[in-house]
């Protein structure tokens, strides 16, 4: 018997990592090599708050970007889920970042004075998951 038409893998697929990371950015690149501008201040704000998060790099499968898309309701990438909510885009991770927001909401410690825009090269011992594209498996 054949599947239903009406199941979408890739969608359930994304969903699930949504679910299973308490924190996880789906960005162009990799934490280490990022693709795009966007997606660096994302992750150097991740960084700088020194929190784990997983990654998914969109770039490989362009199916990735236009499910995630569908399914959050948000056209732009990078896109921050926290315990399964979206958070946004690079513009708003940096605004909550820097008013103290992002740090509460992820548990980290607030720094005193938030720099203007975190540097996306942290150290290598960052606390940061190995970036795994977690819907490219089979």
């Amino acid at each position: 018997m054949s599947e239903q038409q009406t199941e979408n893998p890739l969608r359930d697929a994304i969903a699930q990592a949504i679910g299973e990371n308490d924190i996880i950015l789906f960005m162009k690149g990799t934490p280490e090599v990022p693709a795009c501008g966007f997606s660096s201040r994302a992750v150097g704000v991740l960084q700088a708050l020194d929190v784990a998060f997983a990654s998914v790099d969109i770039l490989p499968d362009p199916r990735i970007r236009q499910e995630l898309s569908a399914l959050s309701q948000w056209p732009t990438i990078p896109q921050l889920f926290v315990r399964g909510e979206l958070v946004g885009g690079s513009d708003i991770i940096l605004e909550m970042y820097e008013s103290g927001e992002l740090q509460e909401l992820v548990g980290a410690e607030a720094s005193g004075d938030a720099p203007d825009a975190p540097a996306a090269d942290a150290p290598a011992d960052s606390g940061l998951l190995q970036p795994e594209n977690l819907l490219g498996k089979d």
